[in-house]
């Protein structure tokens, strides 16, 4: 698997280019941003055009940091919009590359292995790039940038950092230019993996950049970081042990299922009792469409900004693996009274379901009455059955429809935007 060459494709400013381009605008000449209106001025734009950018505008920026003198439109999420956009462009991408070699990153990134692929095209990879990013441009008007390395980090540093100081937006490194280029670059946050904390403990003991990173002692680094420093020691020498194999071939140990959502404003002590029991519901018939059982939850509660404080969290184990509402629900509000502050308001929360089985393998306790539960689980494929056929809210319950609920406004969205 030595010697393989990497191409990472990133669609420049994806959601903000497909809002121009759905307007017959140029993404390059035009202010817009991509947020929700009916939110206040704190929310998050999902995008901003590159022409906002150009103005020194950040891509995720709040509304309220824009500023004042700079003329925008600003468009609503439209998730739908931008998930067929994508698979639209996938479907560019598969003309030239088998998706064994195509790891699909995010809604507007991917990883190729292009190595089998040159002597075919007889192109070189840049050659190859070019020829893919021109595709999507002449048939979406998405204009895309591309790393080239090789292995799937340089390739993916060279997108990041490279492509956008070279004049065609195509970046190259091997470990050789990568040291030359980059090891003393700044600020570090620019790599990939390296947030704000990263670079805060490092400057603690004065390491700033890659290089000063590559020559650290590895002691003070495990010290600092755990097992988290052998892949930051690795990318600081541009080494990349993961190959497309080995993500394709990759089965996670366990498996969960999740629900989070931030909430419009504060909610007191019952009204966050609504939604976690909401979510509850969601992901009850989340397991049974997939035939799993859970046997362990987890919550996390956050609380209002105002309050200051951490958040709370822990989890309860069921007396058998279970799809069961009526089995899960009284678990998990026990599991809700005893993690969170009474006297706190929500703001945040999670609740997951972990330690994921097939239903085969389901066994009843003495308690449990197996005509009931069958009873139950009938009713619940019914629920699915006609969401699935009518929509999210052809079915709900009387909770769905108090004023603290969310469900409804949620299963109109996708990824928690207007869909």
């Amino acid at each position: 698997m030595n010697n393989r060459t990497y191409v990472c494709i990133d669609l420049k400013s994806f959601y903000a280019s497909v809002e121009c381009i759905a307007r017959g605008l140029n993404p390059f000449t035009t202010n817009l941003v991509v947020a929700d209106p009916e939110r206040s001025e704190k929310t998050i734009c999902l995008a901003v055009s590159p022409a906002m950018k150009a103005l020194g505008v950040p891509g995720r920026c709040r509304v309220f940091e824009i500023p004042k003198d700079i003329n925008y439109i600003m468009a609503e999420p439209r998730m739908q919009l931008y998930i067929d956009k994508s698979a639209q462009i996938y479907g560019i991408y598969l003309r030239f590359i088998s998706k064994e070699d195509i790891h699909v990153y995010s809604i507007d990134e991917v990883f190729m292995d292009v190595t089998d692929y040159l002597g075919m095209y007889k192109m070189t990879a840049k050659e190859l790039a070019v020829k893919i990013i021109d595709t999507v441009l002449q048939e979406t008007g998405i204009t895309a940038t591309a790393g080239i390395g090789t292995n799937l980090y340089l390739a993916k540093i060279a997108m990041d950092i490279v492509a956008k100081h070279v004049k065609d937006h195509i970046g190259y490194l091997d470990e050789e230019t990568y040291r030359k280029k980059l090891w003393d670059h700044l600020p570090l946050t620019d790599f990939w993996r390296v947030g704000r904390g990263t670079q805060a403990r490092l400057a603690k003991s004065a390491i700033y950049t890659m290089r000063d990173i590559a020559n650290a002692d590895e002691d003070l680094l495990y010290h600092l970081f755990g097992i988290d420093a052998e892949l930051l020691i690795d990318h600081a020498w541009g080494r990349e042990s993961t190959t497309m194999a080995d993500i394709k071939s990759y089965r996670p140990k366990t498996n969960c299922l999740s629900a989070g959502q931030v909430l419009p404003r504060d909610y007191g002590h019952e009204a966050g009792r609504l939604i976690v029991r909401e979510m509850t519901d969601q992901l009850c018939l989340e397991l049974v469409s997939k035939r799993k059982l859970t046997e362990n939850i987890s919550l996390y509660v956050g609380y209002s900004n105002s309050a200051h404080v951490e958040p709370d969290g822990g989890s309860i184990r069921l007396s058998s693996p279970s799809s069961s509402i009526k089995e899960i629900g009284p678990c998990v509000e026990e599991l809700y009274e005893r993690v969170k502050d009474h006297d706190l308001d929500v703001r945040r929360l999670s609740l997951s379901f972990n330690n994921i089985t097939d239903d085969d393998y389901r066994q009843l306790d003495l308690f449990s009455d197996p005509e009931e539960y069958e009873k139950e689980n009938q009713m619940q494929k019914a629920m699915i059955s006609i969401k699935e056929r009518f929509g999210k809210n052809a079915i709900l319950k009387g909770m769905n429809l108090k004023e603290d609920g969310t469900m409804i406004e949620r299963n109109n969205q996708i990824g928690g935007h207007k869909s």
